[in-house]
């Protein structure tokens, strides 16, 4: 949503300003905008988002109920992973995209002569568009994670089954800060493309034990790195805690 904004009465049809305030938001706090340690006042973020502190509450409970935001004594401030929860939600992700090749062959052999499969030409427009990142990569950053999200997302969604996708992305509003805080070089760039567009080419294919068995080496590789830059990360701040300029 725009920073600006006013509290006019919602119209039929029109998203509310509560609703359009809880999503800006949630943004905020999944591509880091917010700092993690940053209190969230009601008053500054109405500021900021150009609306009174109404709609502003309302999301902040809203995105408490998600697990986005969590109290402390002195009030609300975004929700921070702990190590052990980042290695859990990567598991999640696992269970939720594996599913989705699953949920195929079950039908398959439930019903034999049903078309079930992956809405293939969703996939061959994600194989596309990682073509031509591999062609020019991308910048690291948040558009990065986004569109890797993205990929995961939509071949969930292509196996047929929205409810799984939806609580892919569940999973990655709460890794979402992590992964965008930690942009990336080219060589990891490079190695998450030519996993997409194996796995892309796998489905088309009709490989799906091969192309699950990509997805989840790929899932794993991308839980490792992670795992290892926040012990780091961890470590480093301890260092930073000893010593002063």
């Amino acid at each position: 949503m725009a920073r600006k904004g006013s509290g006019e009465g919602v119209r039929p049809g029109r998203v509310s300003l509560a609703e359009r305030v809880y999503v800006a938001l949630r943004d905020d706090l999944a591509t880091g905008e917010l700092q993690p340690t940053e209190r969230l006042r009601a008053e500054r973020l109405a500021l900021r988002y150009g609306v009174s502190r109404t709609p502003v509450r309302e999301a902040l409970a809203r995105l408490q109920a998600d697990g986005l935001v969590q109290r402390h004594p002195d009030g609300l401030y975004p929700y921070r992973l702990r190590l052990a929860e980042l290695d859990e939600l990567y598991e999640l992700r696992i269970v939720l995209e594996a599913r989705g090749f699953q949920r195929i062959d079950a039908t398959d052999s439930v019903q034999p002569h049903s078309p079930a499969a992956h809405d293939l030409p969703a996939v061959r427009a994600e194989l596309d568009r990682w073509r031509e990142y591999r062609d020019t990569p991308p910048e690291p950053g948040p558009e990065l994670v986004a569109a890797d999200e993205r990929f995961h997302t939509e071949l969930l969604r292509a196996a047929g089954n929205s409810a799984l996708a939806d609580a892919l992305t569940a999973v990655y509003l709460r890794v979402r800060p992590v992964r965008t805080m930690d942009a990336p070089n080219a060589e990891r760039v490079a190695a998450m493309t030519t996993d997409h567009i194996a796995i892309a080419e796998q489905v088309l294919a009709g490989e799906q034990d091969q192309a699950l068995h990509t997805l989840t080496a790929h899932i794993a590789s991308s839980r490792a790195h992670v795992r290892v830059r926040a012990e780091q990360a961890i470590a480093f701040t301890k260092l930073g805690s000893a010593v002063r300029d």
